[in-house]
């Protein structure tokens, strides 16, 4: 016997399965500020979360958002404002500081943070054996570069000492007027040493103490969920001292390398904020929907990194050629489209109290000539150039245009080759391209974050050039309190570095990028940094 369906009963479900079938699905955005998470695109996956050796983007943005050093960022202007410490004393001559910390930062365990935390913590950024790419900042500790190159290895040497608990005395080098502000850096925040120490050496890359589940934090946020090229999950720490002022629930940090594809994912409603924009779509946003386009201004410089070990860009002269065979005009202007503009130094020139030397340019005959009158000339056969740049569409618009340039202007050909950013940083520490396409934002507000990585030694440098001019002026603009004679010495420095090319200057970038109006708190700020503990989501405007 078939049992049959009630005629009516049919017409009903099948009135439901339409109803159902055309009802709007809320998309993560719109859950998202229902439930308090903040979806933000990210520029590439992490190697590691760890602080102290975190040195893309990335890294650096979810490392803000897990911990939190002495001093914190105002989220409208970024001056410094109290963070772990309530507090700080500094002596007239610019020598001594005092720092005294709350007494409720916890970490994320329920233990406080103490002095003692910030010493184990500066030791380990400084121990050789960590090889931490941005140790240099912590230079500006009295003897932390000689422990940093094992000149010396007792830390004693080295201006931090807890006076108790909740006192932090720190002597400096010499005087650093940015001090405060290099504080916010991840290179100094505490990070938890017993807890490292648990899980393998405090000095070993790949310790699993930077995983879900272990990870120990001070910060408004702790590590909830850390999937490979997937997802980020970090949730608000209900032991953060200021716990009661931050209104995120959780963040997202969804990796995603391709432009494109975070632009779909941005009108699709997964994402409330995307790290950049393709090119080619920053015009139909600008007439389509300026609401959601945002181009901030940005210390941000995009350039070539040139590995002058390497025979085929070994000589300066060919570096040169290259660099003025560059049509910086045309790449700004017909190829980006989205508010660069022609770079003529390194320095970008919204960098406070320093004007750069304006001396990149265009010469596509003096380009010619120095070509001719170049090592590169004489090899045969003629080197095959690699130009490395990392998996990006935009990316490869920027590497087509300078193959097109160098090919057209100066009969040389380059290679192009493109990795993901996890294989381009490692390309890049081993010396492994000729050319890179590459671009550095500013760590803090001082011209020399765009010249200290470029010091013999420097664990940023990767280019095999070296000049002990170079160094005598960074090292004598770092001991200079005059502003004027400092301004002069940093200048003198970037124009020798511009005349040996081992960096090619392209263009200044702001940065361009989509954003959500029911994102709030989202300030522009010149080192694009924006503490999670400021951001918001109010309700998503009715249509």
């Amino acid at each position: 016997m078939v049992n049959r369906v009630p005629p009516l009963l049919l017409s009903v479900l099948a009135a439901l399965f339409l109803v159902a079938g055309c009802a709007k699905r809320e998309t993560a955005v719109e859950r998202g500020a229902r439930e308090g998470v903040l979806q933000r695109g990210a520029h590439a996956d992490v190697a590691n979360l760890d602080p102290q050796t975190a040195v893309t983007i990335t890294e650096i943005d979810v490392a803000s958002a897990l911990f939190e050093g002495l001093v914190a960022e105002d989220p409208v202007d970024l001056h410094p404002v109290p963070g772990v410490a309530e507090r700080w004393d500094a002596s007239p001559d610019g020598l001594n500081y005092t720092f005294h910390l709350r007494a409720n930062a916890r970490w994320s365990d329920g233990s406080p943070v103490t002095a003692a935390d910030f010493v184990a913590s500066w030791k380990r950024m400084l121990t050789p054996e960590l090889g931490a790419e941005n140790a240099a900042l912590l230079y500006a500790l009295q003897g932390g570069e000689a422990f940093n190159k094992g000149a010396t290895s007792n830390f004693a040497e080295v201006g931090v000492r807890a006076v108790d608990a909740r006192t932090l005395h720190v002597t400096l080098e010499h005087p650093v007027t940015y001090f405060l502000s290099l504080l916010t850096h991840p290179a100094w925040f505490p990070v938890p040493t017993a807890t490292i120490a648990k899980n393998g050496s405090l000095t070993a890359r790949g310790n699993r103490w930077s995983r879900p589940g272990i990870m120990v934090s001070d910060g408004p946020f702790v590590l909830k969920a850390w999937h490979a090229n997937q997802e980020i999950r970090v949730e608000k720490s209900p032991t953060y001292w200021d716990a009661a002022h931050v209104r995120l629930n959780a963040i997202r940090f969804l990796p995603i390398d391709s432009t494109d594809s975070e632009e779909r994912a941005f009108r699709a409603g997964q994402l409330h904020v995307t790290y950049v924009v393709p090119f080619n779509k920053t015009e139909t946003y600008r007439r389509e929907a300026p609401q959601f386009l945002r181009s901030d201004p940005y210390l941000n410089t995009y350039f070539l990194r040139v590995n002058t070990a390497h025979a085929g860009v070994s000589d300066a002269k060919f570096r040169q050629a290259l660099s003025m065979a560059i049509d910086r005009t045309a790449l700004v202007d017909n190829v980006l489209r989205s508010g660069q503009t022609v770079a003529t130094s390194l320095t970008p020139p919204a960098m406070p109290n320093y004007t750069a030397p304006d001396v990149v340019r265009t010469d596509i005959a003096e380009a010619q000539r120095l070509l001719a009158e170049s090592g590169f000339a004489t090899l045969q056969p003629a080197p095959q150039l690699q130009f490395l740049f990392p998996s990006s569409e935009n990316m490869r618009v920027i590497a087509e245009a300078l193959q097109q340039m160098w090919r057209h202007n100066l009969g040389v050909e380059v290679t192009l080759v493109n990795q993901e950013y996890k294989v381009v940083n490692a390309e890049r520490k081993a010396g492994h391209y000729d050319l890179l396409l590459c671009d550095w934002v500013a760590d803090y507000l001082d011209a020399s974050t765009f010249l200290d990585p470029w010091v013999t030694g420097s664990p940023n440098n990767h280019t095999g050039w070296s000049d002990a001019k170079y160094d005598a002026l960074l090292f004598a603009a770092a001991r200079n309190s005059d502003a004027a004679a400092r301004a002069g010495q940093l200048r003198e420095a970037e124009t020798l570095l511009l005349a040996a090319s081992p960096v090619i200057p392209l263009y200044y970038n702001p940065h361009t990028f989509l954003l959500r109006p029911e994102v709030k708190g989202w300030h522009p700020t010149v080192l694009d940094h924006h503490p999670y503990k400021a951001v918001w989501l109010a309700a998503p405007a009715k249509p």
